[in-house]
């Protein structure tokens, strides 16, 4: 398995894709920050951090929302590994920068992470996104709807 680093955030958070198994150029992203841990986000996480951040700014949090829908429209599948991030620069986070006072994902991390992950589903699901669906349901479906959304496996049993 090979892993890159892609990014590393103000917080010295480093970001890093590793090759996956569901295409020939999947890949997973994972984090490594100060717990010293590698970890993988996953869907509930994110969409619990937006939550934490709408309680403390909604409509700041809502335009986070707004924003990362636009940066999925903007994206392309890949053809390579490690993909690069196509949208993201670092002056996008300070427009955000309010909501890193709440929640565990600072603005870069949260706008990197979330890129990497609708790469890596644009280039496995050109039909579909998990990721889109739960930033469109946030705030239009109750919030159990959502995180059940984000949780959910797609498996029964």
């Amino acid at each position: 398995m090979s892993r890159y680093l892609v990014y590393t955030t103000a917080a010295n958070v480093g970001i890093f894709v590793e090759t996956g198994r569901k295409s020939p150029f999947d890949f997973r992203v994972r984090f490594l920050g100060p717990h010293g841990k590698l970890r993988t986000p996953r869907h509930v996480h994110l969409i619990v951090e937006l939550y934490v951040k709408h309680a403390f700014d909604g409509p700041l949090a809502i335009q986070l929302r707004d924003h990362l829908l636009h940066v999925f429209d903007q994206l392309r599948p890949v053809d390579q590994f490690p993909p690069a991030l196509q949208v993201f620069q670092p002056d996008h986070a300070s427009q955000f920068a309010r909501l890193d006072s709440v929640g565990e994902f600072p603005a870069d991390f949260f706008l990197v992470v979330n890129e990497l992950i609708f790469i890596q589903e644009k280039t496995n699901y050109p039909t579909g996104s998990a990721t889109q669906s739960l930033y469109k349901d946030f705030q239009t479906k109750d919030m159990f709807a959502v995180i059940q959304g984000a949780v959910w496996t797609g498996r029964s049993g």
